[in-house]
């Protein structure tokens, strides 16, 4: 074997053997690159299934958020209604142009009688001080409400209050649920 010929035999064996090894390189390459393919595919999966699970409590959670927001401002509405016609209430009441008024006072002198208060100093709301000037009290200061009196014994030990607005109050406390139900139909 002449030297040429074995440098072309070593070439050759060198270059079955860099052959080999290229081609195992390239099988493992393609192997790793199938399992990273893989791996991938199961991170972008999972992942994508975190997103969208994420996703679906974050909307359950704004739609949750959402409705207590409207359910908030629905109270607040209603309750600024309420305190509406509660002053309106008020209003109507305390106006000198209130239907029965008159009668009402007159009621409300009968009940005093009855219990026995015909000594007693009558202290007028102002609008009504001339309605009950001669219902057979003798009459004091005014007082402050929205209709109604105040009798109150000579020594100032002794307090009935017949003022509208207690009788009110306790009207509206009372009767609450109604008014809800025909404000709101609840």
């Amino acid at each position: 074997m002449t030297l040429d010929n074995l440098a072309a035999e070593i070439l050759d064996k060198a270059k079955a053997k860099a052959d080999s090894i290229i081609k195992e390189a390239e099988e493992e390459a393609g192997r790793i690159e199938e399992v990273a393919k893989k791996e991938a595919a199961q991170v972008a999966e999972a992942s994508t299934n975190r997103a969208n699970r994420e996703s679906e409590q974050l909307s359950v959670e704004i739609v949750a958020s959402a409705r207590q927001a409207n359910q908030k401002r629905a109270l607040i509405a209603k309750k600024e209604e309420l305190d509406l016609t509660w002053e309106r209430v008020k209003s109507e009441v305390s106006s000198p142009k209130l239907k029965n008024r008159k009668k009402i006072l007159d009621q409300l002198i009968k009940t005093a009688k009855e219990e026995n208060a015909s000594d007693m100093i009558l202290r007028p709301v102002s609008i009504d001080r001339k309605n009950l000037s001669s219902m057979g009290f003798k009459l004091g200061d005014d007082v402050e409400g929205l209709g109604g009196f105040i009798l109150e014994s000579k020594d100032g030990s002794t307090v009935m209050d017949y003022r509208f607005d207690f009788r009110l109050e306790m009207t509206w406390k009372n009767n609450l649920a109604e008014v809800n139900n025909i404000l709101f139909g609840l």
